[in-house]
């Protein structure tokens, strides 16, 4: 059979004999009532464990919106104007709201960026609108397992806290949304840092939120701090609006979950010998920082010793800096090391790729040059076919192959009987 992958702007093909195909791992689409502005307003109505926003809020309060920072896909400017009427409705000035944008360590917005996000009506109203700063936060305590919870000052002295935020997997943090909006979002350089080293531990991954240390000092920022409501969505792949929760950032947060493992998380009966992998073609694969989360899904589905072919082509190379360092001249053994004693950023991605080049070989298939993926522990194919037929060679015949075409959201699920 035939099979096609997205692969930077265009398709590329190649083959498998039917006794070695195990599947595709694609998205669920799931039919909606109701999409974007029309859903927000559905869910802004029926908080799930509060009371609504305009019955929580008083005239003259201080109200902190937190929401997402421009690298995430959060439609905050479709969100917004309905978050702002329902405020309104209960006596909310516009003067008195502060838009704060979750920046954790990233680099700050420029103006127009700033405008993209929240939309031009709101950024030119009476309404604040700020980049949070991490040089900038008050210590409120610290979780169970020694985290520091540091949060933005003008956060931290608000009346009222409310979380935005889109729900995805992520890769060692089980999920987004819920207070991730504070905690990475508005912390503190040294919080940011305690919180991701739990990422090296076995129960902080994609899909987990139960016994998860990284989630757990999310959740528990919501002791030391009273977030008064959140409103999370889940988006498709055209990136529409098919879900929409708030309310409590405990309970809406989980129904949130719940609904996008309905929709992205595969289960699957038994792994795979070889996984082939695409991050979804461009911009999901324009560089191997991009990509890696495409990556990290996949290892849920391949055995321990098979192989992952990577379809990405990465043709701006690793696309940050520390990551690129890391992966150039440290061995996995020596990453995951260095992120347990000393967490940091871009050295994370890296540490995540070499515990999956722990489990299993990563063949590639790429725009980069032979020589500096094999400087990182990959092996170089000029295409898909080559790379399937060495993996058949070196792993035998029989070799049961799946493809995961969306990699970067879908969430293979192993059901251990």
């Amino acid at each position: 059979m035939k099979y096609k992958l997205k692969y930077g702007k265009g398709i590329v093909e190649f083959e498998i004999n039917d006794q070695n195909f195990m599947g595709e791992l694609l998205p669920k689409e799931i039919e909606c009532d109701l999409k974007n502005e029309e859903e927000v307003e559905r869910a802004l109505k029926n908080p799930i464990g509060k009371s609504r926003l305009k019955d929580i809020v008083k005239e003259n309060e201080e109200i902190v919106i937190v929401t997402s920072d421009i690298t995430r896909p959060m439609p905050s400017s479709r969100v917004l104007p309905s978050v702002i009427r329902e405020l309104k409705r209960g006596k909310a000035k516009e003067e008195n709201i502060t838009i704060v944008l979750a920046l954790g360590s990233h680099r700050g917005h420029t103006e127009e960026e700033k405008i993209d996000l929240v939309g031009k009506e709101i950024y030119y109203s009476n309404i604040k609108i700020l980049d949070s700063n991490m040089n900038e936060c008050i210590n409120l305590g610290k979780c169970k397992n020694g985290t520091p919870v540091d949060i933005f000052r003008p956060v931290a002295r608000a009346d009222r806290i409310i979380c935005m935020g889109n729900i995805e997997y992520h890769y060692f943090a089980g999920y987004s949304g819920g207070s991730k909006a504070l905690m990475p979002g508005v912390s503190s350089h040294q919080a940011i840092q305690a919180n991701h080293s739990n990422m090296v531990k076995k129960e902080a991954h994609a899909g987990n939120l139960e016994n998860n240390p990284v989630r757990q000092d999310i959740d528990q920022t919501g002791d030391f701090i009273k977030i008064d409501f959140i409103i999370n969505v889940v988006l498709n792949s055209k990136k529409e609006i098919v879900k929409a929760v708030a309310g409590d950032y405990i309970k809406a947060h989980r129904e949130g979950c719940k609904f996008l493992d309905k929709m992205y998380g595969i289960e699957i009966e038994e792994k795979a010998d070889i996984v082939i992998v695409s991050p979804g073609g461009f911009p999901k694969d324009i560089n191997i920082y991009q990509s890696q989360k495409g990556l990290d899904n996949a290892k849920h589905a391949v055995r321990e010793g098979g192989i992952i072919i990577f379809v990405a082509s990465a043709k701006e190379g690793f696309g940050e800096k520390t990551f690129e360092k890391w992966m150039l001249n440290k061995t996995p053994e020596e990453m995951i090391k260095e992120i347990k004693e000393n967490f940091k950023l871009g050295g994370h991605k890296a540490a995540a790729i070499a515990m999956i080049l722990q489990k299993a070989q990563i063949y590639i298939v790429s725009d980069l040059e032979d020589k500096l993926i094999e400087k990182i522990n990959f092996k170089p194919f000029k295409t898909i076919q080559e790379a399937v037929d060495r993996a058949l060679e070196e792993l035998g015949p029989k070799s049961k192959i799946m493809i995961m075409p969306a990699a970067g959201s879908t969430l293979p699920i192993y059901n251990q009987h």
